[in-house]
């Protein structure tokens, strides 16, 4: 690698964190009016002026502030390094996360199997945490990780295997590159297969749902938030304080951009616009193309975001036994039949 290439990356390094410190920032804070208003109230009003917008500002301070405390019983390596760890593997998976045409860390040629691998990395930080703190309600909430996390990883990645058997490619640009013409050329319509047919329609829009939702269990969102279970004191992060917190807080957020950008660039078009006409052609302006196209991405994985905080403050928390049956005897056999279904007419329509 020459050293263009290693200061580019250390830029684009850079820029991914700032933009996961931002995103964090502002959806920490939206979070916050959308539960308000699922709840009939106003959320933060006061701080920084209008609806409150520096109060996420003022308590990222207040936690950079507070005291680091170690349990001296923990195992203090183990533990200073699990949140790290963690932000470490989601950051890593942005690198292959087509934000615009040229807007991406390296368009590797097995970007989604690299996703995947590398975003296990978040639960192996999850398990070091628990068992690092050196107490039983962590380490619960450790092991609910794993055996939720691992689990739900079959479903979602049967799923995303829908989108790679229509167009014939791991390449995350190549995936969002055969989606450009429209929303009707959108993976999640089906109308890869066929020049133009609508016949896998059915099976995408379910590979879709079923992703959505086994990512939810992935990033432990309501109502698969069992790991974390604010309300039963069991988290695996109940020992961690001061910034080691703030670091789990910011690659949950940072997790829940990267589970909604890998649907918008797998199943809703990524960079690309709705319709033809809002497109703007590389030839006119390559600066101009590359920020319509990260602008049309960001709006389509926000708007997934905002469902996520939607559904956490509308449904109750499911209980492990029907975490593990909604996986085993719904996700994975329907994920299954799926793949079958979509292969058969890949090669009926080849």
């Amino acid at each position: 690698m020459s050293i263009i290439q290693i200061i580019i990356s250390a830029i684009y390094l850079v820029g991914m964190i700032g933009f996961i410190s931002v995103f964090a920032l502002v959806a920490i804070w939206l979070e916050r009016k959308v539960s308000a208003h699922v709840q009939d109230r106003l959320g933060p009003m006061e701080t920084g002026g209008w609806h409150g917008w520096s109060q996420t500002i003022a308590d990222m301070l207040k936690l950079l502030l507070k005291e680091d405390v170690v349990p001296d019983a923990a195992d203090k390596p183990l533990f200073k390094l699990a949140p790290y760890i963690a932000f470490t593997g989601s950051l890593a998976a942005f690198a292959v996360l087509p934000m615009s045409a040229n807007l991406i860390g390296t368009d590797l040629n097995i970007g989604i199997y690299y996703l995947i691998a590398v975003s296990s990395l978040v639960t192996i930080s999850i398990i070091m945490a628990g068992w690092a703190s050196n107490n039983k309600w962590s380490l619960f909430g450790a092991m609910r990780a794993a055996s939720q996390m691992l689990n739900y990883e079959i479903p979602v990645a049967l799923s995303l295997l829908v989108p790679i058997l229509i167009v014939g490619s791991l390449s995350m640009q190549e995936l969002v590159g055969a989606q450009a013409g429209g929303f009707w050329n959108w993976t999640i319509f089906g109308a890869h297969l066929g020049g133009g047919s609508f016949l896998l329609l059915p099976f995408t829009i379910l590979a879709f749902v079923i992703y959505f939702w086994s990512s939810l269990a992935e990033v432990n969102r309501t109502p698969f938030d069992l790991p974390e279970g604010e309300s039963e004191i069991i988290g695996f992060q109940v020992e961690y304080s001061a910034m080691r917190f703030a670091m789990f807080y910011l690659t949950e957020f940072a997790n829940m951009f990267l589970v909604s950008g890998v649907a918008v660039a797998l199943f809703l078009g990524g960079w690309h616009a709705p319709l033809p006409f809002l497109e703007i052609s590389p030839e006119t302006s390559i600066l101009f193309h590359n920020l319509i196209g990260l602008g049309w991405f960001v709006l389509k994985a926000m708007i997934l975001v905002v469902i996520q905080m939607w559904l956490r403050w509308t449904l109750p928390r499911l209980r492990v036994d029907q975490l593990m049956h909604i996986c085993w005897k719904v996700f994975i056999p329907f994920s299954l039949a799926n793949v079958l279904v979509v292969s058969l007419l890949a090669v009926l329509q080849s």
